[in-house]
């Protein structure tokens, strides 16, 4: 009789936190609005006849802040998102209700790590360095991994290392990026991914002093393509212990109408592969 799903987790199974902690003041893009938390009733405040209290918590923040998820109503080109619909048209009353984050179901699918530094530069690809079809192709190689559709493709740069460096380290403005080039995120496109993913916050490769003024990848991946991103991914743990291929669990909140959602991914292997 084949295993039940019961039966892997009875034998041990490891779980790898892909998503970064949020803070005030932590590295995010600067185009949404940041994370801010307090307590608007702390201890004592309020006293129960039993000596009881509580307290609680009230967060603000942007959907695309932290380790997150993009919808395919977060980008458009040329007035159009995907499969044609009319951007403006698709946000009336403030919600997207066709392409919206509420409409991704949760995800549990095989994962791959493609791991870049291990055939493009070491540790960490330096700021503002492309990633070529001809890394990606190298680093399947290398890996020996065969990428099947319905993945998620997770692409390390080794930039999340800089994630506890701070925001001007992690959001490079000035250095710039690294990260997949219009091309290589048109070759992922064609091996069918349902996600594909990054340790950095805009997935794609930005230029120095450039920002987000060009993402042609996002336009190749949601627009052209219908497939969902992930940014600001901690991969450093699988990497270090060559964790390649894994199940990799992302459940978005479900935000009707929203076009992105924090999340908290995480990678779990059985103990006995």
């Amino acid at each position: 009789m084949s295993d039940t799903l019961l039966d892997v987790i009875d034998r041990g199974v490891t779980a790898y936190d892909l998503g970064r902690p949020l803070f005030q003041g932590m590295p995010q893009s600067p185009n949404h609005p940041p994370f801010w938390h307090t307590l608007p009733r702390r201890h004592g405040d309020m006293v129960r006849s039993d000596g009881g209290s509580a307290a609680n918590d009230m967060i603000s923040m942007g959907t695309h802040v932290g380790t997150h998820i993009d919808a395919l109503a977060h980008v458009s080109h040329e007035g159009k998102l995907h499969g044609g619909q009319d951007a403006r048209q698709a946000g009336v009353g403030g919600k997207f209700m066709e392409l919206g984050i509420h409409t991704v179901p949760p995800l549990v699918r095989r994962g791959v790590l493609l791991d870049m530094p291990l055939v493009v530069d070491g540790e960490q690809i330096p700021p503002g360095y492309e990633i070529t079809v001809s890394d990606l192709e190298a680093e399947v190689r290398r890996s020996g991994l065969d990428l099947r559709s319905e993945d998620v493709i997770l692409v390390r740069s080794g930039w999340g290392a800089r994630f506890d460096q701070g925001v001007d380290a992690y959001v490079g403005h000035q250095s710039g990026v690294p990260g997949v080039s219009e091309a290589g995120a048109q070759w992922l496109a064609e091996h069918s991914p349902v996600a594909v993913g990054a340790d950095t916050i805009a997935f794609e490769r930005l230029a120095p002093e450039g920002g987000h003024s060009l993402l042609p990848a996002h336009r190749v991946l949601l627009v052209e393509h219908g497939i969902y991103i992930l940014e600001a991914l901690n991969l450093e743990q699988l990497s270090r212990e060559q964790v390649y291929e894994f199940t990799i669990v992302i459940i978005p909140l479900n935000l009707v109408g929203a076009t992105g959602s924090p999340v908290r991914p995480i990678a779990l292997v059985s103990n006995g592969r």
